[in-house]
């Protein structure tokens, strides 16, 4: 049975379904229009009781958390596609590393960043302006951490692309698109180049062609 993908249009998918083409594995996408809160309806509850996009029906098997998804079939395929994980234990355990580093430090600021700037004036919702002055502050502090690392290797795991720096996609695609903030990765030099390599890669390009961000 070919991988269902649920929510493409959205941030998360993208980083599975990107996932997926690097690693060559057949999948259809299901739309969700989250806007007019299909997410929250019971069938789709069903799948995902938290109402959050993404969901992945492989056959019988149902799994969501866009993360566990990326290390699901990066370890189940590991022989097939683009290696996400690195070659040597010592490899994953960086890749483990800089993935929990996006999770918990790089992902909050720059959502924060997207429901303010993007989301709420979409929804007729007031943005919260220091909020967004925070998140800007924590996202910088995180991007210096990561301009540090970058400089001494060309990706955050070491010389090899991972599911570490594919994890950032979908969300820096926004930073540097919608929200015009650019200046925070192209004022750090290391950051930028970094940034260039990922998101010039077949995959991303592919996604974005295929899947529009709804905002």
């Amino acid at each position: 049975m070919v991988v269902k993908v649920y929510g493409p249009d959205y941030a998360n998918p993208k980083r599975v379904i990107v996932c997926l083409i690097e690693k060559e594995i057949e999948f259809e996408t299901v739309f969700v229009d989250g806007f007019k809160g299909e997410h929250k309806k019971p069938e789709y509850l069903k799948l995902q009781p938290f109402g959050l996009l993404p969901v992945v029906q492989d056959d019988d098997y149902t799994l969501y958390e866009s993360r566990a998804i990326l290390r699901y079939y990066a370890e189940k395929y590991k022989n097939q596609g683009t290696d996400l994980l690195g070659k040597t234990i010592e490899e994953r355990g960086l890749v483990e590393q800089w993935l929990e580093v996006e999770a918990h430090n790089y992902y909050p600021p720059i959502y924060n960043l997207v429901m303010n700037i993007l989301v709420s004036p979409l929804l007729g919702h007031p943005s919260d302006q220091k909020v967004i002055e925070e998140s800007e502050e924590k996202l910088g502090k995180v991007l210096d951490v990561y301009e540090e690392r970058l400089s001494k290797t060309k990706y955050l795991a070491g010389d090899f692309f991972s599911l570490a720096d594919l994890s950032h996609l979908p969300f820096t695609h926004y930073l540097m698109n919608q929200m015009k903030k650019e200046h925070m990765v192209r004022e750090r030099k290391h950051v930028s180049a970094w940034w260039d390599d990922i998101s010039n890669r077949p995959s991303w390009k592919k996604v974005l062609q295929l899947y529009k961000y709804p905002i």
